[in-house]
């Protein structure tokens, strides 16, 4: 194909240091890593990482709403295409041809406790970027179906790229002795209701006192929303649960190698990253029976129904008295993981743009 001048909303890979941030990160090194004569216009408030020649930052420092006018206009003059990787406003107003990425419809769901800006712009911007894009990228069959159910013209228009695990993560931490000591229960992620650590919290409190000696549970990850109800379920833990807070790549590589399980009991998921970090780590991972999650970690999982304590308590007690499950569950962790690259998700991505610029 003639080289095209690709527009890529870049600001998360500076700003969102989990999430969409690793997502924007790991896509912009794929692509920094392929071939194509391409052009990209990195419209972004501040610069990230070292990229080649084809790459440019275009700089635009101003606030939301008004940053995605701006670069809306900006890149319906600049670009044959626009990949809106962090917000449904911009493709509101673009009038180059444009592609969303959609993450979730977590916003739809009030049961799962979003964040109320998000519910707020979501709700509102959603619908017309459907009905406006190119194309759509969903993050998992999980996301593109939800999306399709909601908004049906989505269906005919949507990719599914699934994500993958970051190589960066096997970097070996400079902090790693001030980290707890192997065979920890492991569990990671921003906290935020649908992460559902209250329930985690009360299950792991029903396992026998001698097994919570040997297996502290240990949580990583920044404050999210509504944490009320998470850091008092923490808190009566005591000396049993060890709160690390936001930790670095490395680190959080580490924790993975170290635990003896990693629990992700999570309510909903656009795509649950984390499972495919543990397992490719080779932790043995215990996740939910919902949304992506059976698609991520198919049969390199154990499975709890994240709405029933006694199913976490259950199924997390099972792996910790046996240790030959966890060594099956290690095995085939990272097995699983390879099936997945961020080459093959660039790839997905690059694809959609090139045939969202040729429809054009």
């Amino acid at each position: 194909m003639s080289e095209l001048r690709i527009g890529i909303d870049a600001r998360a890979a500076a700003e969102v240091r989990a999430g969409q941030g690793r997502v924007a990160r790991e896509i912009l090194r794929a692509l920094d890593a392929r071939g194509e004569r391409h052009r990209y216009v990195l419209y972004a408030r501040t610069p990230w990482g070292t990229l080649d020649e084809r790459f440019t930052w275009r700089l635009v420092g101003l606030g939301d709403p008004w940053w995605h006018a701006r670069v809306a206009a900006l890149a319906s003059r600049e670009c044959d295409v626009f990949l809106s990787t962090n917000s449904f406003v911009t493709p509101c107003l673009t009038r180059c041809p444009t592609v969303p990425v959609v993450y979730d419809l977590v916003t739809f769901d009030r049961s799962l406790g979003p964040k109320r800006r998000s519910v707020i712009v979501e709700r509102l911007t959603l619908g017309l970027a459907v009905r406006r894009a190119s194309a759509l990228v969903a993050i998992s069959q999980a996301t593109a179906a939800a999306l399709a159910t909601r908004f049906p013209r989505a269906a005919g228009k949507t990719v599914v790229a699934p994500l993958a695990a970051a190589p960066a993560l096997g970097e070996p931490p400079p902090e790693a002795e001030r980290l707890p000591a192997p065979g920890f229960v492991l569990a990671v992620g921003t906290l935020e209701p649908r992460k559902n650590l209250p329930r985690l919290a009360a299950a792991y409190a029903t396992l026998p006192a001698p097994l919570r000696a040997r297996h502290p549970l240990v949580l990583a990850g920044e404050l999210g929303w509504r944490t009320g109800a998470s850091m008092a379920a923490i808190d009566a833990l005591g000396a049993d649960a060890i709160r690390l807070g936001y930790v670095s790549d490395g680190a959080l590589a580490e924790l993975y190698r170290r635990a003896a399980v990693f629990c992700y009991p999570s309510l909903g998921e656009g795509f649950g990253l984390p499972v495919l970090e543990a397992m490719a780590a080779g932790a043995p991972v215990l996740t939910s029976s919902v949304s992506s999650l059976p698609e991520v970690g198919g049969d390199a999982a154990a499975y709890c129904d994240p709405r029933e304590v006694t199913s976490i308590a259950g199924a997390l007690r099972g792996l910790l008295e046996d240790g030959a499950r966890r060594e099956e569950l290690a095995r085939r962790g990272p097995e699983r993981a390879a099936l997945f690259s961020w080459e093959r998700t660039a790839a997905v991505v690059l694809e959609t743009l090139e045939r969202a610029a040729a429809a054009r």
